[in-house]
């Protein structure tokens, strides 16, 4: 049997940072299928779908409905609490969260695997594995989802996941080898703050105002078309001093002038050409 190893997440719940209770699950056939391992009934599994008149008693597709939830969860508390993080970084927090380590810690805290209906033989061995104990609290989700909808799981969750999710954080930023942030900055578990402001994006230093999208635009006309286009420079060297060039382009089509420009890389030229053929060719932009 393989155990998952215990988890590497360990925020301090205290009289500051309380441990949310767990929210009722009031309807008890809900209740009752939560807690059903499908070693209860012993069913089989490559059945494709169950009898109307028969539907499986596990928690299976609760488990599948809270994974779900949760990772919906978690994502929006992410984007809430670090605005400006991007999806890589996010994506690993994430993963960091709602993980089987992570969330077979939880659902031990609540106590859950004791609640399992499980079939005798097996009870020792699957209480025990880490795998069930996080199937077992994303089952939970489900039901108490399926119950009480998105209003009665989100506050429940992000009470109880935002202090995972700031370890987490503090963990994969020092995997990106950037320096712990000071307290202050770090996103408080009870509150909603944004990551520490970006420096405002600098412009991109240039020796022309345009951009590229003619030329990809003309490139695009051209290769639809089938026809061959040259680009033929000034000398080959370009003009101007040594640390400001101004290169000199000409382009050809089939052999015939469609456009000159300059500019100071040699994109920004062709740039510049390409803008003329576009015209030359009847399309305005």
């Amino acid at each position: 049997m393989s155990i998952n190893p215990p988890s590497i997440l360990h925020p301090v719940f205290n009289a500051a940072q309380p441990f949310p209770p767990l929210p009722d699950i009031n309807k008890e056939s809900i209740r009752t299928q939560v807690f059903t391992h499908r070693s209860y009934y012993g069913r089989p599994n490559h059945v494709f779908e169950d009898h109307p008149q028969d539907p499986s008693p596990d928690n299976e597709k609760y488990e599948h409905l809270g994974d779900t939830v949760l990772g919906l969860v978690v994502t929006k508390l992410l984007l809430e609490m670090y605005p400006n993080l991007r999806v890589g970084p996010s994506t690993k927090i994430r993963a960091l969260v709602v993980g089987n380590s992570t969330l077979a810690d939880v659902s031990r805290m609540y106590d859950l695997p004791a609640r399992l209906r499980l079939h005798p033989a097996q009870a020792i061995t699957l209480r025990a594995s880490v795998n069930i104990q996080a199937d077992v609290f994303e089952s939970y989700v489900g039901g108490l989802y399926l119950e009480q909808d998105l209003a009665g799981v989100q506050p429940w969750l992000k009470a109880l996941f935002a202090p995972y999710a700031t370890e987490a954080y503090k963990r994969v930023r020092e995997q990106h080898r950037l320096p712990p942030l000071p307290p202050t900055l770090l996103v408080a578990p009870n509150s909603v703050l944004s990551s520490p402001p970006p420096s405002p994006p600098q412009p991109r230093p240039s020796a022309t105002p345009t951009t590229i999208g003619h030329l990809a635009l003309f490139n695009q006309q051209l290769q639809k078309a089938n026809r061959i286009v040259e680009w033929i420079y000034a000398d080959g060297t370009g003009e101007g001093t040594k640390t400001t060039p101004i290169w000199i382009v000409r382009c050809e089509v089939d052999g015939e002038v469609y456009g000159r420009g300059q500019g100071g890389t040699k994109k920004a030229a062709r740039n510049e050409a390409a803008k003329e053929g576009l015209k030359k060719m009847g399309i305005e932009v």
